[in-house]
This record gives structure tokens, C-alpha cells and sequence, in this order.
């Protein structure tokens, strides 16, 4: 109900308004479509922050709003040129989004319904704004395809190889560093202590949270287009390397200390290898700087 009333609002819009500066008007317009958006959505939007505050798995959902901010305010000198257009294409969009979200509940599938939730606030934009100022924002609208949860087949594609993967290294460098444990699957047994690397570090929540980070540092740097692309491929990676690190620590921490202790050490470690991370990808593009690599465009016009 809420979503057609939204397009039959965005219908009534005038189309022959071109100024170039965003009109207290205009931004009404802009907040109240963005309302009727949510507003329309509202199920699929509930369930993102419940998701978000009841499940570490999907607590990136979090940092999503922040990075959008983040690349918002990066291309403001970009964005303050693009000419606002009101435009009929969002009411389309709005419908496009409005038909997957019926769709979704209808045929209980959830990506339908999320998707369409992301397709409404973004037709909100382009109905106020015209294709223009969208485009040149597109890599932080973009980031709200992170709050759409991965579906669960996905995750379990990706997650369980992650832990195993994870297993099998942290197995070698406690043997390394002369703690032998006895691995079993993902399971790792030191001590006499079995702890199962989906409940010491969760594998999915690691490779979604760093590639949101890793698409944050990716475009909020002045960088050629293939050296996006290619750390965005290489982000699992860097989530496999983030994965070890915490893993190793939080092994000894439930070998060798308390109950309470390592699930604190598990929790804060979860949040401090994102920092790391952010760390390998500034080091990263520092070293291909040093050497000279073509990795920044020549001129620059705006991130």
C-alpha cells in the first residue's frame, strides 16, 4: 500500500523544474520519497536491523549507512556539479522495486524482497535528482547492495571452503610455533580444548564485512578502474589472511584461558582484524606506489 502510494506521490512531481541547486523544495520532495520508500519496504527493513543487532554474522550491515556517507562526502565537489533533474525514470524504478518486493513475499524469496527494498530508495533518488547526480554517487549507492543479506546457499559455498581453508593454516602455524593441535575437519583440538573454527572466528561474516571494507578503501581512493576490480576480487583473500590472524590467537586463548575470557577475546578480535585488513590494503597500495606501478588515473576528477 505504501509502495504505490509512493509512486502515484513521485507521479505529481513537476518535470519542467532545471535548476542546478537543491531547493529546500527539492529536498523535501527527496525526503518525503525516501520515507514512502522505507515506509514500503518497511518488513525487509526491520528484518536487516534485527539481523544486524541479533546476529554477528550480518553486524556489517552496521557500517553500511557510514560507508555510504563516506563515499557521499568524497565526491561532493562532483556531486555539487551535476545538475538535479526531476524524473519520471524513478517512479519506473520505484515500480520495478515495489514488483520485486510483492514478488519476494509472495514466492518467499528473500533476495526478491531485499533487492527490491535497495531498487525503491534508489528510485527515490533518481526521481528527484534525474540519472545524472545517481551516476556520479553510483559507487555509494552501490554500497547499499550490502545490506542485502547473501542468501544461505551462497554463504555455505563460501564459508565452509573459508573455514577449512582456515583450519588447515592455523593447524601449521601453531605446529610452527610449537603448539601442537590435533585437527579434525574444522575442528581444532589444543589442549584437550575441541574448538570448532565456525564458533571461534565464522568464516561468512569475515569475507562480507572485509569486502565492504575492501569496496570502501577501493573507491574512496583515487585509483584506476582495473585496480577496483582487482581488489575487490582479492578481498577473499585478505579475508582468509584476516580469518588466520584471528584464529591463531583466539586457538590459544580457549586452550589456555577461561570460558569467559576467550569468548571476549573472540568477540573483540572479530572487529580489530578489520582494522588490520584496512591495514594490508593501505600497505598494498603504498608498495605499488614505491614501486612506481600505474595504479592512480593521471588527472583526477573527483573519487
Amino acid at each position: 500500500m505504501y509502495g504505490f502510494h509512493m509512486t502515484s506521490v513521485a507521479a505529481t512531481i513537476p518535470e519542467t523544474e532545471t535548476t542546478s541547486v537543491w531547493t529546500p523544495t527539492r529536498l523535501g520532495w527527496l525526503a518525503g520519497l525516501l520515507v514512502l520508500a522505507v515506509l514500503a519496504a518497511l518488513p525487509s527493513w526491520q528484518n536487516v536491523l534485527d539481523l544486524a543487532l541479533r546476529s554477528s554474522e550480518y553486524s556489517h550491515f552496521l557500517l553500511v549507512l557510514p560507508v555510504v556517507g563516506l563515499l557521499l562526502w568524497q565526491r561532493r565537489e562532483r556531486l555539487a556539479t551535476a545538475q538535479p533533474q526531476y524524473s519520471m525514470w524513478g517512479v519506473a524504478l520505484a515500480a520495478l522495486g515495489i514488483g520485486m518486493d510483492f514478488t519476494g513475499f509472495a514466492t518467499q524469496i528473500d533476495l526478491l524482497k531485499d533487492m527490491g527494498m535497495v531498487i525503491m530508495l534508489v528510485a527515490a533518488v533518481v526521481a528527484v535528482a534525474g540519472w545524472r547526480w545517481p551516476m556520479r554517487a553510483a559507487p555509494a549507492l552501490g554500497a547499499l547492495l550490502f545490506l542485502v543479506p547473501v542468501p544461505g546457499r551462497v554463504r555455505q559455498q563460501i564459508a565452509l571452503p573459508l573455514q577449512e581453508y582456515s583450519a588447515s593454516i592455523t593447524e601449521f602455524v601453531m605446529d610452527f610455533i610449537g603448539q601442537p593441535v590435533i585437527r579434525m575437519g574444522n575442528v581444532l583440538q589444543i589442549n584437550g580444548v575441541d574448538v570448532a573454527v565456525a564458533e571461534a572466528c565464522n568464516g561468512m561474516r569475515m569475507v562480507v564485512a572485509l569486502a565492504l571494507v575492501a569496496y570502501a578503501f577501493a573507491f574512496s581512493m583515487p585509483l584506476k578502474p582495473w585496480v577496483r576490480i582487482a581488489i575487490l576480487i582479492l578481498s577473499p583473500l585478505v579475508a582468509l589472511f584476516a580469518n588466520v590472524l584471528r584464529l591463531g590467537p583466539t586457538v590459544l586463548f580457549y586452550g589456555h584461558a577461561d570460558r569467559e575470557v576467550a569468548d571476549f577475546a573472540h568477540d573483540v578480535s572479530g572487529w580489530a582484524v578489520l582494522v588490520v585488513a584496512l591495514g594490508v590494503l593501505w600497505g598494498s597500495v603504498a608498495l605499488c606506489r614505491w614501486l612506481e606501478l600505474p595504479i592512480e588515473p593521471e588527472r583526477e576528477h573527483g573519487r
